[in-house]
């Protein structure tokens, strides 16, 4: 919120504006009529405080003295290695970001968005550098698949678990990939998923997660396909993943029979037809 502007922000939904914005927000209708009266009916309550009159001093942005640099900070490489991320995946995909809030330094993972934001991360704080958007990556030659993910967590998780399962032949390039950066951005990626002839859908498995497969269904069909029950029983690809490296894992901690894992391979192999980890 900019009290000296009047304008807001929201980043998690990646919206903002004016008062009138909030309000559309807030009661879910364009009428401006109907927005007036709402907002002189809150007017009494809000305290004068709350505005900014005449010439006052612009408060200081968030992120100050931006640096942008390789990814290459011990605590940071720390951090995803306690995440299961592969460091030199990592490294490739993130760049390391410093800056300063209330003049004291910090330093986060920084994953760029198509608009040259970042989205930042360290064990302390979750939050971006707007502005905030997807990240869409695209390999040199144009390609038929997309695969969505809603974090790039998850993004360096599924890269992770392709390199382990296929070490020498990882073919990570055979599809492009979409990070949504929170579900909020689903809107976003509806143009550019419309050059896709298969989606491949890495979301949480939560309603949030469900709702944004059923929306994408809606608008491309059968062209979507939903590959959450690869990590079900895990809130997502990182949490099966971190799971994995622990050896809590459900296969690694059952070992079938050969004739029912053999039954239950070719099952997996006919539910995953297409979609490879």
């Amino acid at each position: 919120m900019n009290t000296e502007r009047n304008l807001w922000y929201d980043f998690g939904a990646g919206k903002g504006g004016n008062i009138i914005a909030l309000a559309q927000e807030l009661y879910a209708s364009d009428s401006l009529p109907y927005l007036l009266e709402r907002i002189a009916e809150q007017a009494p309550r809000v305290r004068p405080v709350s505005f900014s009159f005449g010439k006052q001093p612009l408060s200081k942005p968030s992120f100050r003295q931006l640096e942008v640099v390789s990814l290459s900070s011990p605590a940071l490489l720390s951090y995803l290695r306690q995440r299961g991320i592969n460091t030199e995946l990592a490294k490739r995909e993130c760049r390391e970001v410093r800056y300063l809030t209330n003049g004291k330094p910090y330093f986060a993972i920084g994953f760029p968005n198509r608009s040259e934001g970042y989205e930042i991360r360290n064990n302390l704080f979750k939050g971006c550098i707007a502005p905030k958007d997807i990240t869409h990556i695209q390999q040199e030659q144009p390609k038929a698949t997309c695969y969505l993910f809603e974090g790039f967590m998850d993004y360096l998780s599924f890269l992770t678990l392709r390199l382990e399962r296929c070490p020498d032949r990882p073919n990570l390039d055979r599809q492009d990939y979409i990070v949504l950066n929170s579900t909020s951005n689903l809107s976003k990626a509806i143009r550019p998923l419309g050059g896709y002839g298969r989606i491949h859908c890495f979301l949480d498995n939560d309603k949030a997660g469900m709702e944004a497969v059923q929306e994408l269904r809606e608008e491309y069909g059968l062209r979507v396909r939903d590959a959450s029950h690869i990590y079900g029983g895990y809130n997502d690809l990182n949490d099966f993943l971190r799971s994995k490296k622990s050896g809590q894992h459900e296969h690694q901690q059952q070992r079938p029979e050969p004739e029912k894992g053999q039954r239950q391979a070719e099952q997996l192999k006919k539910k995953n037809k297409g979609i490879r980890m």
